[in-house]
């Protein structure tokens, strides 16, 4: 066992064995990759696809200067009791992408593992990267410019744990809030891995480091073990900062102090409508978030979107009265979309309509039910809906 550097920087921190027994059972359990179609099921572990797409890598002359777990994972590893859980297996492979050349090799690489994961007796030689790509990947995407250069591949589970491959040469900004800042380097127990011919103990096991892009690593893990909101420089959040933050408060997360919450919400709500100003744009992100981020959790879709209505009711001071009530009618039928899928919509006399909606807010699965304002408030199934009902 390696002997930690004695001037580690406040970013930093090694990890205990309790993390390294949770971050080596993500690295070996075997998560599926399910195909479209006829394909088969994919048994991959997340070790050997990081192992296999790094060699290639090295092998077409890119540079990986090192492998790293993030996102809500990282933060599963340094504190299981933190109540975000995670889905998604995020891992990033800090590379050298000077160019489109760079990027194309990455991506055929990753496409090409895939034919090592396939189950014995596929023929292999009739498929094309592109048959793999829309048998397996769920998204891809790149961003090229002057202060962002990255790729992702995100290969398709059924169950929302996607393992999502980033590959980055540059990236301003790598976190949104402090408790989704943690990257964990991978480099000394993947070299484990390979070298080893003992299995891991408390008193044998490499040293792993644990980094927090926000800079100060034990305030980070303070915020995640008692569930602070904090970030810094709010203004570089991009548009979906907001739905992270409303999923953080369905969660039980909580900004420092009011003053703060406020600061925050309304820089949030400023960036939304900046990215998203269509209401179509705006309806196509609700509901991707949604699918991606509450798979198995739809209990919790409707508390998660009043949350977010009140926010943005609370805290949007850049729009137009009109352009306000258009993005609050539409998260009013996301969440009436909710109800009726878990066919908890009771019937509601004395329903007062107050204005005719925008046609958009009509919609099929809901029998073309118009939105409006109930009166009284009433409960259900230990639920109060004080907001937005169908009218009669």
């Amino acid at each position: 066992k390696k002997t930690p550097p004695s001037n580690l920087c406040k970013c930093y921190n090694v990890l205990n064995w309790e993390q390294v027994q949770r971050l080596d059972r993500i690295l070996t359990e075997t998560i599926p990759i399910h195909g479209r179609g006829n394909f088969p099921t994919l048994e991959v572990k997340p070790r050997q696809i990081v192992q296999v797409v790094r060699s290639r890598l090295e092998e077409k002359r890119i540079r990986v200067r090192d492998v790293r777990l993030n996102g809500s994972a990282a933060s599963h590893v340094l504190h299981q009791q933190s109540g975000l859980g995670y889905k998604d297996l995020d891992l990033i492979f800090r590379a050298d992408l000077s160019g489109d050349k760079e990027f194309q090799t990455v991506k055929n690489v990753v496409l090409d593992c895939l034919l090592d994961f396939l189950p014995e007796g596929v023929n292999k030689e009739k498929i094309s990267p592109l048959t793999l790509k829309e048998a397996y990947v769920q998204k891809m995407v790149k961003v090229c410019n002057d202060s962002d250069r990255w790729s992702l591949i995100s290969l398709s589970n059924n169950s929302g744990k996607n393992v999502e491959l980033k590959f980055v040469d540059s990236l301003r900004r790598q976190f949104e809030f402090s408790v989704d800042s943690f990257q964990i380097n991978l480099d000394s127990l993947l070299l484990f891995y390979e070298c080893s011919e003992n299995p891991m103990s408390e008193h044998f096991h490499p040293s792993i480091l644990g980094e927090s892009v926000y800079g100060d690593f034990e305030q980070a893990l303070e915020h995640l073990q008692h569930k602070v909101i904090a970030t810094r420089n709010p203004e570089e959040i991009r548009g979906g900062g907001l739905l992270k933050y409303c999923n953080l408060l369905v969660r039980g997360f909580r900004a420092a102090s009011e003053s703060e919450m406020k600061a925050l919400q309304r820089y949030m709500c400023s960036r939304f409508f900046i990215d998203f100003s269509d209401i179509g744009e705006q309806q196509r992100k609700l509901e991707s978030y949604l699918q991606n981020h509450f798979l198995g959790l739809e209990d919790r879709k409707y508390d998660y979107l009043m949350t977010l209505q009140r926010v943005v009711n609370e805290s949007t001071v850049c729009l137009m009265g009109h352009e306000r009530r258009q993005t609050l009618n539409l998260i009013t039928v996301l969440a009436l979309r909710v109800l009726a899928e878990q066919n908890i919509i009771p019937n509601v006399a004395n329903v007062t309509c107050y204005y005719q909606p925008a046609p958009y807010v009509t919609d099929a699965n809901f029998n073309n039910y118009y939105i409006a304002h109930v009166q009284p408030v009433f409960t259900c199934q230990q639920h109060t809906y004080s907001t937005w009902l169908p009218c009669n």
